[in-house]
């Protein structure tokens, strides 16, 4: 699996999307499920270590009952 360099924006998708799914009480598996996702890529977003494109965030964020801008959204908005 290729990896780009970490940035700003990918950490914030990576703690938004952990903190929405914790709330919800989903595992990496429910949230892959829900969204039709592999769950290695999905724990690889976590840790922000795999770029998503704005298709696959758009399948999490529907996944998870969210709109998309909520996964990138920082927290001093």
């Amino acid at each position: 699996m290729k990896r780009t360099p970490k940035s700003p924006l990918r950490d914030t998708l990576a703690r938004n999307l952990r903190i929405i799914r914790a709330e919800k009480g989903w595992s990496q598996e429910r949230l892959a499920a829900e969204a039709g996702l592999n769950r290695t890529y999905l724990s690889a977003v976590e840790r922000s270590e795999q770029n998503i494109s704005i298709d696959n965030l758009y399948r999490v964020a529907e996944g998870l009952g969210v709109e998309a801008f909520t996964l990138i959204k920082t927290s001093d908005e």
